[in-house]
């Protein structure tokens, strides 16, 4: 039967050759390379490609359209293409035989630009993947305007993350110095910057300014608006900040250095200033992975949110919600169980105490703390979690409390010295 496949059923055989449609797509290729039986060109520039109708169309969405829906090029044997990089167009021509396409850092963007406007969805997705793969603090803020502009939903999501996780190596490179006004402005505000201090935020804003200083010097009110000065240390402030000669030569720069100072200095002022500027940024990590858990809406709701990222797949996905919804929340990580403690509802300070377990996604509630807290410091010291300080919705408090999972029960240690919110780190 040579290579056929034969199927006999009494009187009736089907005989069948599996690969004829791809022997034959290999047959066209070489047909076409010698110029016999084609019946159309494209042509872009100066530029023309010989090909086959009958293979674009059954390849290639976009001459699909063309040559089966009556359109005046279905009739005519050149065709006039707008505004494609010549070399993308002859690669997806060679596709539309092939099935094969190659990648490389030289004409991913032009091929991703050619497989959108072809809809070649397949190919159009794999350059969104080399580019995510390829990922760098030198390229992702040219990746993600790029993705913007191309509307790849995932790969902008991707670059947007990666800039996140790696601001610091981002604001030092030249594509940052370039941004637009309002894209610093997001991303200084963001909350999911991952930075080892507020000080490392400020420097790259200053960095930004100073590229350009004679017009970008107006903006630095509301650069530095942006900026969480209150979570910088006291003697940063006196000696980086308040030295600043832009920011000395500017009232409004001026009175928010003072917030930050007074932040320090009279923690009773604590509770009247704009929350974001005295909320961490952080998110927590359990296992490798991040966890970002409650915090605020755009309408300023509590939220009772939990997500991971995977730093090695570089995604988000939700986890199960919290029980109740926290803004101001602390978070510890005891044994691989991720506790949210205290925060805010959007009615009133909580005592209440919920911990996640990864393995089964699953929240469960253990003993409520003896105070209500929003804001204060937590941290972990030999499998025991303290928190310190906090807004109780009256007044700051100077209370410490400290937390047993093995016991379930929280008990009242010795008192700080003055009151007050974020005293320790997160």
């Amino acid at each position: 039967m040579g290579d056929g496949f034969c199927e006999e059923l009494e009187d009736l055989v089907h005989f069948s050759v599996h690969d004829l449609p791809a022997r034959g797509y290999v047959v066209m290729e070489e047909i076409r390379r010698q110029g016999k039986l084609c019946d159309v060109t494209i042509k872009v520039g100066d530029h023309k490609f010989s090909a086959h109708r009958i293979v674009l169309a059954a390849s290639i969405p976009y001459f699909h359209a063309m040559f089966t829906n009556d359109m005046v090029e279905c009739k005519q044997d050149e065709i006039l293409m707008q505004g494609m990089d010549p070399s993308a167009l002859e690669a997806l021509i060679n596709f539309a035989y092939s099935g094969h396409v190659a990648i490389d850092q030289q004409n991913v963007q032009a091929l991703l630009i050619a497989s959108s406007f072809l809809q070649l969805q397949n190919v159009k997705d794999a350059c969104c993947s080399f580019l995510q793969d390829r990922l760098h603090p030198k390229n992702c803020l040219g990746v993600r305007q790029f993705a913007e502009a191309m509307m790849c939903t995932t790969l902008y999501d991707s670059a947007n993350t990666f800039l996140h996780q790696h601001f610091v190596d981002v604001s030092l490179s030249e594509e940052f110095l370039g941004l637009r006004t309002e894209e610093v402005l997001e991303l200084v505000a963001c909350d999911e910057l991952n930075v080892k201090a507020e000080e490392q935020v400020f420097e790259a804003m200053l960095a930004w300014v100073h590229h350009d200083p004679d017009q970008r010097k107006l903006l630095l009110p509301e650069l530095l608006s942006k900026i969480r000065l209150p979570l910088c240390q006291p003697q940063f402030l006196s000696d980086r900040v308040q030295q600043e000669h832009l920011i000395r030569c500017c009232h409004k720069c001026r009175d928010l250095v003072d917030e930050a100072k007074d932040f320090h200095l009279v923690p009773e002022r604590r509770p009247h200033l704009p929350t974001f500027r005295t909320r961490q940024r952080c998110c927590t990590s359990v296992s490798g992975f991040i966890y970002a858990v409650g915090g605020l809406n755009s309408s300023g709701d509590s939220l009772n949110v939990a997500e991971v990222f995977d730093p090695v797949g570089n995604f988000w996905e939700r986890c199960q919600p919290m029980r109740t919804a926290r803004s101001r929340v602390g978070v510890a990580v005891v044994n691989g169980l991720l506790y949210a403690l205290g925060g805010y509802d959007g009615q009133s300070r909580l005592s209440t105490v919920e911990v996640y377990n990864p393995e089964t996604d699953t929240w469960v509630q253990v003993s409520s703390m003896n105070s209500r807290r929003s804001a204060m410091g937590t941290v972990v010291i030999d499998g025991h979690i303290y928190v310190c300080g906090g807004y109780d919705g009256k007044s700051s408090l100077n209370s410490v409390e400290c937390y047993s999972p093995e016991t379930d029960r929280w008990s009242t240690t010795t008192t700080t010295q003055t009151a007050g919110t974020q005293q320790w780190p997160c």
